[in-house]
């Protein structure tokens, strides 16, 4: 499945009234989307990413699933500020294993300071705050894998 397939679901997932989604090919690969207030966008590949023309093809199975919420706020963390995932890679505290975290809980941290690295297809990407204050949790662990739109730090 290459990238305007995979566009051209998201667009059509936006411009419907579906609020969930959840394709799973025979080649392994499984495309699940959820439309919350926020986007979200989780796709798993299984097998290999290359599907042949020739390969056979099911239709996919659509379900919709309005009993659940992804997000879950409590009133107490209403103020909070949250500093999510701009992309799909793995999450590092440090910019090298023997370093130090660019952040720690209870830092004061700028709009624009590096707060941590997500590194995407051998790229390092420093991700960097949107607002000033005081790291209140950091959301996700050294090396973790994070999907776009997870929330990696939450700011007060």
């Amino acid at each position: 499945m290459d990238y305007k397939d995979i566009k051209k679901l998201i667009d059509d997932m936006g411009n419907s009234n579906l609020d969930s989604l959840e394709i799973e090919f025979p080649e392994g690969i499984k495309i699940s989307m959820t439309k919350n207030t926020g986007k979200e966008v989780v796709i798993t590949t299984g097998g290999p990413n290359v599907i042949e023309g020739s390969a056979p093809m099911t239709p996919p199975v659509v379900r919709e699933n309005k009993g659940t919420s992804l997000v879950n706020v409590q009133n107490d963390e209403e103020n909070y500020k949250i500093v999510k995932s701009p992309m799909v890679g793995t999450f590092y505290a440090s910019s090298a294993p023997d370093k130090d975290p660019f952040v720690k809980v209870g830092d004061k941290v700028h709009k624009g300071q590096v707060l941590c690295i997500v590194e995407a297809m051998k790229l390092m990407n420093e991700i960097e705050s949107e607002f000033d204050g005081e790291i209140v949790e950091i959301c996700v662990n050294n090396e973790d894998i994070v999907e776009y739109g997870k929330p990696l730090f939450k700011i007060k």
